[in-house]
């Protein structure tokens, strides 16, 4: 009998302190109508002082424990490009706290991507027998590697976490994972990227310099990159499921913009009110934006079991993918 990954629980997080589009418009010389009508992103959440990446992921996974029903996990996959330290990974410390025991920890660098590497890893674990349970963590504090000075990319990005218990069960069974894909382009990697903290800027022979730590992207290549990489991803994805874009009832794409999300649902032909959006209230947060709205459209009741889901994404790397699975009955922890 094949196994296959089953979705059996959720949660997420966000950091308390909401910043809005009011607060960053007189530091930055841009207005509330300047950010919302190119990003679609009227507020975000941040961090405080002392609150790291691992905090925000140890209470989305407690929460997606609750949801789940009891079981030992084997596995924490972290999707982050917000580490606590470049050395360890935070997933082990992540596993610890929750008191999961000497389990298998590792972090995923996909980016933006990394949820759905993530949710693929953790299939690819459980059918191969490796495990029975995986917790799949989206987690991030872009807070700490944006420019907070840089108007580019300081309105955009956002704190969160998201997670999701997979457990072993049968292709057939409401919240089982379906068809992937990923690919990735390493050509066009200085698209999106934070120069310093790694062995090239440190053996470079230059001196470190203040911007070397912030994150950098280039907006307008990242656009068009990101709507054709999602959509032909997205495609693949439902070959491999058998399914057509007619059979989708919800499109989850990465929280990157709104203009993206629903271009890459113009792009597949679906409706877009088809396309999960609350970007406006969370704004880019990266590996954790996927499972985050889907946590948000599962809270507005809008999800109900057996919903047929897709969902894609795009991030530095360059990397993205595309995954399916069936909307399963449990109670969001959010």
């Amino acid at each position: 009998m094949t196994t296959a990954a089953v979705v059996a629980g959720l949660g997420a997080v966000t950091p308390p302190r909401v910043v809005t589009n009011a607060d960053l418009a007189g530091r930055l010389d841009t207005t509330d109508d300047w950010i919302y009508t190119r990003t679609g992103i009227r507020q975000r959440h941040a961090v405080d002082v002392g609150t790291a990446t691992s905090d925000l992921a140890v209470e989305a996974g407690l929460r997606a424990l609750k949801s789940a029903p009891p079981g030992d996990v084997g596995m924490v996959v972290l999707a982050t490009t917000t580490p606590d330290h470049p050395c360890p990974a935070t997933a082990p410390a992540v596993a610890a706290r929750l008191g999961l025991g000497p389990v298998a920890a590792f972090d995923v660098a996909a980016v933006c991507s990394g949820f759905v590497y993530g949710l693929a890893v953790g299939a690819g674990a459980i059918a191969g027998g490796l495990t029975d349970r995986v917790l799949v963590v989206g987690a991030e504090t872009y807070s700490t590697i944006v420019d907070p000075d840089d108007r580019s990319s300081a309105p955009i990005f956002g704190d969160g976490a998201g997670a999701v218990v997979l457990r072993a069960g049968g292709p057939g069974e409401t919240g089982a994972l379906g068809g992937f894909d990923l690919g990735s382009d390493g050509d066009l990697a200085d698209l999106i990227t934070v120069p310093g903290g790694g062995s090239r800027q440190r053996t470079s022979g230059q001196p470190p310099t203040a911007r070397d730590a912030f994150f950098t992207m280039q907006g307008a290549a990242v656009f068009q990159h990101a709507v054709t990489r999602m959509a032909e991803s997205a495609g693949r994805a439902l070959d491999r499921t058998g399914w057509t874009v007619g059979d989708v009832d919800w499109f989850a794409g990465h929280q990157a913009n709104a203009r993206i999300v629903r271009a890459v649902a113009d792009r597949l032909a679906l409706p877009r009110d088809r396309a999960l959006l609350n970007i406006d209230r969370v704004g880019n947060t990266s590996a954790a934006s996927i499972p985050l709205a889907l946590a948000d459209a599962a809270l507005a009741g809008r999800l109900a079991p057996g919903d047929r889901m897709l969902l894609a994404a795009f991030g530095g790397g360059l990397t993205w993918g595309a995954a399916t699975f069936t909307w399963p009955d449990v109670d969001v922890l959010a």
